[in-house]
């Protein structure tokens, strides 16, 4: 199989974080954490099927920040998505285990809103 289509499976579950992350926002209650925390793998994902797509070996990492560093030494515009991977980051590990973060509605309004806009730029660097 070669990288195109090995990214393509890496986006394919990416978006089904995605569209998990959405449609949990209509549960009452909210799950929270499980939105943040689909909108973090959605990301990491799709940052992990473009560093696919460059030719380089992915790292075990949840860290989207590490992984955006990736990014950066193929297009210098990954620095844009830096802050919003630093937000996405947290929301891998700490929201599945019973350490305390304070998040609310908002908070998972916004993971969502991130989680986009970062898929679009990624998409949009390999549809060039």
């Amino acid at each position: 199989m070669d990288n195109t289509n090995i990214a393509k499976e890496w986006f394919d579950v990416a978006e089904t974080d995605l569209s998990s992350a959405e449609f949990l926002q209509n549960k009452i209650p909210v799950p929270i954490e499980i939105i943040c925390y689909h909108c973090q793998q959605c990301i990491e994902k799709y940052i992990k099927g473009f560093i696919i797509l460059k030719g380089e070996e992915v790292p075990k990492t949840h860290d989207l920040i590490l992984l955006n560093r990736i990014c950066c030494k193929f297009d210098e515009d990954f620095k844009k998505i830096e802050d919003d991977c630093l937000m996405l980051t947290d929301y891998s590990v700490n929201v599945r285990y019973p350490f305390h973060i304070d998040l609310n509605e908002s908070d998972a309004k916004i993971a969502i809103e991130k989680a986009k806009i970062i898929k679009i730029f990624i998409l949009s660097k390999i549809e060039k």
